[in-house]
């Protein structure tokens, strides 16, 4: 379960995607924050120390800085990330994956989907029997 003072961060270039995962996210009682690129959201983590979302969800393909280069980037700070991209590229996927992406979603998803890899992501790894 998601606790309710942990926010989410949705980057995507896309306004309505993001309004829609925005609105998905809340009705589940999650917060969230949308940022229009990965310059946005980069340049906020870096004005704002104490500013560590609980879990980013980030398109892979956009304008400047792409999804892979935020998550590289938030991979420094443990932060988990779900990748999001209209195109399935399997070298793309794959490198997200193996770069720690706690999920990548094929869109259009489901919001079952998107709400299981948030509580997975958020969750982290668990440990094995």
């Amino acid at each position: 379960m998601v606790n309710p003072n942990q926010i989410v961060a949705v980057v995507d270039d896309d306004e309505s995607v993001c309004r829609a995962i925005k609105r998905l996210l809340h009705s589940e009682g999650i917060r969230a924050e949308t940022f229009a690129s990965g310059d946005e959201f980069l340049n906020t983590l870096s004005a704002i120390p104490s500013y560590r979302p609980a879990c980013v969800i980030v398109d892979v393909q956009m304008p400047g800085v792409n999804g892979l280069e935020v998550q590289r980037q938030l991979a420094l700070l443990g932060v988990p990330v779900i990748m999001i991209s209209a195109y399935d590229d399997l070298a793309v996927r794959q490198a997200a994956l193996a770069s720690g992406a706690a999920a990548y979603l094929r869109k259009p998803f489901n919001s079952a989907i998107l709400f299981k890899a948030v509580e997975m992501a958020i969750a982290g790894p668990q440990p094995g029997p």
